[in-house]
């Protein structure tokens, strides 16, 4: 399956504890809202690092039936299932089970310091905490565009950008996906067979590291999952001035077909409507780019010319 388009429970028959249920049903639903809400992150969860339902299921040792379960809100979960379906994504449990900002009290200050503030402050949050800590924010490297990142998912035209404005600006063109494979010392097909998913984003971070250490003047085609894993999209962030390639869900699916690879539709009768939930899971995190470019209302020299040029200009202004 394509990596980009993969994306336990009881009740004792108690009749108090049935009634007791019974009071924080939702009326619209008939279940337990809390339920719905740890459905809905498992949902996100998944969607987020593009893993079908049966990956995931293999991954955290449960069958599918009890993650459909999980995943629609039916019933209370084991906390060890929640465990083994936490370490599945490799995040911690109270990610999953709810707000990771009730750890302790500074925490709980911190979250009341940012509640209910705009995308635009939080983002600046964001750059001040990176400032403080030692990792120069973003916002430092927009007069300095020596290492761009082009993010996205496969099939917007990452690699043949990418080539195109590296040649333009006599910088190197580098495929993360080439180097993680080099890093791990074997294919990517392989690392996720063989070490499973969390092992892949180590490589993935490990293989970030050293490109931006090894290239200090590149555009850099990344892979579309990079995002679902904060402290890589924050390394990212943090030294690559950013441009989002984006593409309609019909799109991304019919240029990977057209290069021959018909491995997101094999036995997957939904991956049209599983893209559309990865893209849209991720949505959020591909709009923290510096610029947006769609090759699917532009042509591909359109596209180019755009980007180039908006490069270009911060150049200039760089002066």
């Amino acid at each position: 399956m394509l990596l980009d388009y993969l994306g336990l429970f009881w009740v004792k028959n108690n009749p108090l504890k049935q009634d007791l249920a019974a009071l924080s049903m939702s009326p619209e639903t008939g279940r337990d809202p809390y339920l719905l809400a740890l459905g809905e992150r498992v949902r996100g969860l998944r969607a987020r690092r593009g893993m079908t339902r049966k990956a995931l299921a293999h991954s955290a040792g449960v069958s599918e039936r009890h993650l459909a379960n999980l995943e629609s809100g039916v019933g209370n979960a084991s906390i060890l299932v929640l465990l083994q379906i936490a370490q599945a994504f490799n995040c911690v449990l109270a990610e999953l089970v709810g707000d990771v900002t009730t750890a302790n009290p500074e925490w709980l200050l911190i979250r009341e310091l940012l509640e209910n503030r705009t995308e635009k402050e939080l983002q600046r949050a964001r750059e001040l905490l990176a400032d403080l800590f030692g990792e120069p924010s973003a916002a430092h490297h927009k007069n300095k565009i020596q290492q761009i990142a082009l993010i996205g998912l496969r099939g917007a035209g990452k690699s043949t950008l990418g080539r195109m404005l590296a040649d333009d600006l006599g910088y190197a063109f580098v495929e993360l996906s080439t180097e993680i494979e080099r890093v791990a010392g074997c294919g990517i097909l392989e690392i996720h067979s063989l070490y499973g998913p969390n092992a892949y984003r180590r490589y993935e971070r490990r293989a970030l590291e050293e490109a931006l250490q090894l290239y200090p003047e590149m555009v850099l085609a990344t892979p579309g999952g990079l995002v679902s894993e904060p402290a890589t999209m924050n390394l990212m962030l943090s030294h690559c001035y950013t441009v989002w390639i984006q593409a309609t869900p019909e799109d991304h699916m019919a240029r990977v077909m057209a290069q021959g690879d018909f491995r997101p539709m094999a036995g997957n009768n939904e991956a049209m409507a599983d893209l559309k939930r990865i893209l849209e899971s991720r949505e959020a995190f591909y709009s923290k780019a510096d610029f947006v470019c769609s090759t699917s209302t532009q042509s591909l020299a359109e596209c180019h010319e755009s980007v180039l040029s908006h490069v270009r200009q911060i150049m200039n202004l760089a002066g």
